[in-house]
């Protein structure tokens, strides 16, 4: 599954005249760097940035509803209408093409590193995403020092 620019920008225009019957003229790239989103459409620049990630783990299938996704945005900024979330174009867009309102997580996200602490005294734990400095921090509930477990 490795799609190159061109690949991509083909795909991209071919989404676009399949569900909007109109042709994407502008770019497409892939982001990488993008984190918490599937894609993002930048309406200054008129480029659509994708995250490679969701192409990887999540397949063609997903990563064709962010592309609609984002074309929603774009077609919509074209033409002068409203292409935020919140705007009843866009949300009537979306639903006419078929498009998700949002992506799924990534199954590389929900593997984050969870740390665990165990209260010496009165055992109560701490489920953390961030690592606890336990020779600054205490139990909060009996003010006892705490265990990495």
């Amino acid at each position: 599954m490795s799609f190159d620019t061109i690949d991509l920008q083909n795909w991209t225009n071919r989404i676009s005249n399949m569900y909007f019957e109109k042709p994407f003229i502008h770019r497409v790239v892939f982001n990488p760097r993008l984190r918490t989103t599937g894609g993002r459409y930048i309406p200054s620049k008129r480029v659509i940035e994708l995250n490679p990630k969701y192409l990887h783990e999540l397949g063609e299938d997903e990563f064709e509803g962010i592309i609609k996704h984002e074309l929603c945005h774009y077609h919509l900024h074209i033409e002068g209408k409203g292409y935020g979330h919140k705007d009843p174009e866009f949300k009537e867009l979306m639903e006419r093409t078929g498009s998700p309102r949002f992506c799924q997580p990534l199954p590389s996200q929900k593997q984050r590193a969870s740390h665990r602490y165990v209260c010496v005294t009165c055992e109560q734990e701490y489920v953390r995403k961030r690592r606890v400095d336990t020779s600054k921090y205490r139990c909060g509930k009996c003010k006892g020092k705490l265990k990495k477990i």
